[in-house]
């Protein structure tokens, strides 16, 4: 009994000094654990927490901010590309990040209300997790960008309220972060994002409605956006529309239309693409990326 107490002693010191030496905390968390209005499906909406130590030599009462990633993937998957990769790049910066799993294969507004669930946590959890509550960004990549737009829209719906069962604003990210989104469901939308959040045959109140140029009012956060102009898949027009409804009531936005790249580029390097897939173009929109963090720190 002895041994084993002495060896049980030991593993929990090495615990302990292992946890001091960690650069990040990081964590699985299960919306619907702390959300009992959340739709509930074949699995738990899992939020992956990517969130820099602190440092007792440098700044023990440091409070990070924090971006909200949705992976795109039009609505029908979750792109690995575009999810832990980017989150890494946050944290590398100093920015807590979390990626948002959330379902695929259900219609609106199952995905708005667990992205807006996963901010509310994180909102909730600021002290313990060293989060700015007042910078709490969602990024979103191609059909992820429709959901964190959305995410920034539509915060306020009394649904939401009710669903989650929060007060008014607990959800409101801080800003939106959409890179090469998915925006209108008019003459350049991709189509079969829209098939897959609202059915092949939605009602035309609600495909209007999901057509977010046409959404954004006062209320909206302020935005950074990035397209390239000969993306195939998603036309730069839906960045443009964002970007001037933006503008029309008085929203900041900052915005990076890149000549070249095709769609899905990510972080821009052979770090998420192919090597066959990363030329001269690609690398080109790479510094998309340190322009969105200096946004962050310095705007947000």
């Amino acid at each position: 009994m002895i041994k084993v107490k002495k060896k049980t002693h030991w593993i929990m010191c090495k615990t302990i000094i292992l946890e001091r030496e960690k650069v990040m905390y990081y964590e699985k968390v299960y919306l619907e654990d702390y959300f009992s209005g959340l739709v509930k499906g074949g699995r738990k909406t899992c939020v992956t927490l990517y969130i820099p130590s602190i440092s007792q030599e440098i700044n023990a009462a440091a409070m990070y901010p924090c971006v909200v990633i949705c992976p795109g993937g039009g609505y029908g998957y979750l792109s690995e590309r575009e999810g832990e990769p980017a989150a890494l790049r946050l944290l590398g910066s100093g920015i807590a990040a979390a990626v948002v799993h959330y379902v695929c294969g259900e219609h609106y507004p199952a995905q708005l209300l667990q992205v807006l669930a996963a901010v509310t946590y994180l909102r909730r959890n600021s002290e313990k997790l060293h989060i700015n509550q007042n910078k709490i960004a969602v990024m979103g990549f191609s059909a992820g960008g429709h959901l964190a737009c959305s995410a920034g829209l539509f915060w306020k719906e009394k649904f939401v309220c009710s669903a989650l069962d929060i007060s008014e604003g607990e959800d409101k990210p801080n800003g939106t972060i959409l890179c090469y989104p998915v925006i209108t469901s008019g003459q350049y939308a991709h189509r079969d994002s829209f098939f897959r959040l609202l059915g092949e045959e939605p009602e035309p109140e609600l495909l209007e409605k999901m057509s977010l140029e046409k959404q954004v009012t006062e209320d909206a956060p302020q935005a950074f956006l990035w397209h390239t102009a000969e993306d195939g898949a998603v036309p730069v027009e839906n960045s443009l529309l964002m970007a001037v409804a933006l503008h029309e009531k008085g929203i900041p936005v900052e915005m990076h239309i890149y000549p070249h790249g095709h769609h899905g580029l990510s972080l821009c390097d052979d770090t998420v693409n192919k090597p066959e897939d990363i030329g001269s173009a690609a690398i080109y929109c790479a510094d998309w990326i340190t322009h969105c963090i200096r946004w962050i720190k310095e705007v947000l």
